[in-house]
């Protein structure tokens, strides 16, 4: 990725929750998560909330195009105790999408494996063969005639999933330049999946904990 191709937004931090152990942010569509390769990419959310709460590490992480929640530890035992959550699949996600056309049933079960396509990375590719097992949950939202507002609840956390299945299921994600045909991926100014849902037991507190951000395509 050159300069040219990334010029993130220059919004201020969005804090949905901050405590001595969590920092949750909403991060915007068209920032990294973290540093790419070279000076260019450098700004990201991960840099970001480190400047303003020193200490924040990295827990998981979102594509550059897709927005919404991210959680991270502001000390070395929180991100530690976050890590065995998510590697544990003790983190409940839900993620809120615009797909183009009208899925057949009102919700569904996608389990297709999924591997790096390395001659055209980043893409992602089913493969199963050697695919990773991935497996998504989905809803139907809300209709319209030529589009639908999806619920998408991963099982699996593999780069690319959520946006590989839905062009899997003949519903790719709008904006989506990697996996939706030209027409759908130019049908919107930004890509539309946005991480609306995260909940897990605080590590400090043993409590249940849930956070939402609504997503800026979705219409009230």
């Amino acid at each position: 990725m050159s300069a040219s191709d990334y010029n993130p937004p220059d919004t201020p931090l969005e804090i949905i929750h901050v405590d001595d152990w969590l920092l949750v942010l909403n991060k915007p569509a068209g920032l990294l998560s973290v540093p790419g390769k070279g000076e260019h990419l450098a700004d990201c959310l991960h840099a970001r909330a480190a400047l303003a709460y020193s200490g924040a590490r990295l827990v998981h992480r979102l594509d550059r195009d897709t927005s919404g929640l991210i959680v991270f530890g502001r000390s070395h035992t929180a991100q530690v105790a976050l890590n065995k959550l998510f590697s544990g699949r003790q983190i409940s996600k839900t993620y809120v999408a615009m797909v183009g056309g009208n899925p057949a049933q009102d919700e569904g079960y996608i389990d297709l494996p999924i591997i790096v396509d390395w001659p055209n990375r980043p893409r992602q590719m089913i493969c199963h063969e050697t695919g990773r097992p991935s497996q998504t949950g989905w809803k139907v939202l809300r209709r319209w005639d030529d589009r639908a507002l999806m619920e998408l609840t991963p099982v699996t956390g593999r780069s690319h999933q959520l946006r590989l299945h839905m062009q899997q299921i003949g519903h790719p994600i709008l904006g989506d330049t990697l996996y939706a045909p030209p027409e759908l991926a130019a049908a919107t100014p930004r890509m539309c999946l946005h991480a609306a849902q995260l909940g897990f037991v605080h590590p400090g507190s043993g409590a249940a904990v849930s956070f939402t951000a609504p997503a800026d395509f979705a219409p009230e």
